[in-house]
């Protein structure tokens, strides 16, 4: 049986462009209809600090504090320069009763001048958001994924890790370990009087993340594609992706034992010192892997398809990992979709809000344009947004 949470209330203080914001949910679908700027996709950014990670726009902590009118929208004021009502923000999180009714939060508070990250389950701390995984899972898309297949290779692998974070919450820690690995590894290439036992330690210890990051991005990707593959027949506006990791390691741990691949990268780093020295950085390993992606049924590459063709792959792409989660935790994801429907004409709308009604999972949605979401069903839930307040949609306002 598959566990459907949903959220029934959030809750903001002191978050962006809210002072304070308790918000009544609960419908399948919730759609947020605002003027730009009015703070729609601040209640995304709010819901998503609830996985892993620095939430959808990759932003620091301190700058999601609540700001006066007029000050700063981002970087804002160093923590003992800060007025003390600015300086922390909460926010928080009510499942629904079928669900457990859990209620999750995540701050940001000041102690002794400095500004941590806090998470609570249920009014009781926990060590990371990690925790939060065994009541929600999280997925998420927004504009500035938009021109993800004609970007840098880097832009594909943070959405790649990203993919692979909404199913294995561990994930993030070990990128995050393995690139500290990988610092440490160029720092001492950088001294030639460095100690070579120091760097063999080193660099048992990039082999060891690096294998262990590349086996879970190659599991993922290869669950994505077999989930494709299922659904290559079946009619949709959104097609499927063929999706391929160009990376030797990658390559390596799909076919052979992780230890055997750990001495191989280790052979790799040691017979690379010189090249990676003159290079000022580690050449080989996953993080110069790409994730290559072609829209399936017209066996294209997506970076040289269209605009809409482009935009119609990255949505079937979201629509495919949410399921994945799904199959893989027993809990349908919430899923999170910035301006999602800006571009797409009336018929791939009511396609899209087909879909995702049989998803069944709790889906946010903002836009700009109410026209947007003429095609929802019956019983989605309409607010409008307005500059640090949320209410109920009507058609005259």
């Amino acid at each position: 049986m598959t566990l459907r949470p949903r959220i029934t209330r959030l809750m903001l203080r002191d978050f962006r462009s809210y002072r304070a914001l308790d918000l009544r949910a609960g419908a399948a679908l919730v759609a947020l209809v605002g003027d730009n700027g009015a703070g729609k996709t601040n209640i995304l950014e709010a819901i998503s600090l609830f996985s892993p990670g620095r939430g959808l726009r990759r932003a620091e902590l301190r700058d999601m504090r609540h700001m006066p009118q007029g000050a700063p929208a981002t970087g804002g004021a160093p923590p003992d320069e800060a007025p003390a009502d600015a300086a922390t923000f909460a926010v928080s999180i009510t499942l629904d009763e079928e669900s457990g009714g859990a209620r999750l939060g995540a701050a940001l508070e000041e102690r002794a001048g400095a500004l941590s990250r806090r998470s609570r389950i249920d009014s009781e701390a926990v060590s990371s958001p990690a925790a939060f995984a065994e009541y929600v899972r999280i997925v998420w898309l927004t504009p500035a994924q938009d021109g993800l297949f004609a970007g840098p290779p880097g832009d594909r692998r943070r959405f790649l890790d990203r993919l692979v974070l909404a199913v294995d919450a561990s994930h993030g820690a070990r990128v995050n370990a393995f690139e500290r690995a990988l610092r440490s590894r160029n720092r001492l290439l950088e001294d030639p009087r460095a100690d070579a036992a120091w760097l063999d330690a080193v660099e048992r210890e990039v082999a060891e993340l690096g294998v262990a990051v590349a086996s879970a991005r190659r599991e993922t990707a290869d669950r994505l594609a077999a989930l494709a593959a299922t659904r290559r027949d079946a009619p949709s506006a959104f097609p499927w992706a063929a999706l391929r990791l160009d990376g030797a390691i990658e390559d390596m741990v799909a076919g052979a034992p992780a230890l055997d691949v750990e001495d191989h990268y280790r052979r790799l780093l040691r017979d690379g010192r010189a090249r990676d020295r003159a290079a000022g950085r580690t050449l080989s390993g996953p993080q110069t892997t790409n994730l290559a992606v072609r829209h399936g049924p017209r066996d294209m590459p997506a970076e040289l398809c269209s605009t809409g063709e482009q935009k119609a792959l990255l949505i079937g792409l979201a629509l495919a990992h949410a399921r994945l989660v799904a199959a893989m935790s027993g809990m349908a994801p919430l899923v999170l979709l910035d301006e999602i429907a800006a571009h797409l004409d009336p018929g791939r709308r009511r396609a899209l809000y087909l879909e995702l009604t049989e998803l069944g999972a709790q889906v946010w949605m903002t836009g700009a344009d109410p026209a947007q979401f003429g095609e929802l069903p019956a019983g989605a839930q309409l607010l409008r947004v307005t500059p640090g307040a949320v209410g109920p949609f009507a058609a005259s306002a």
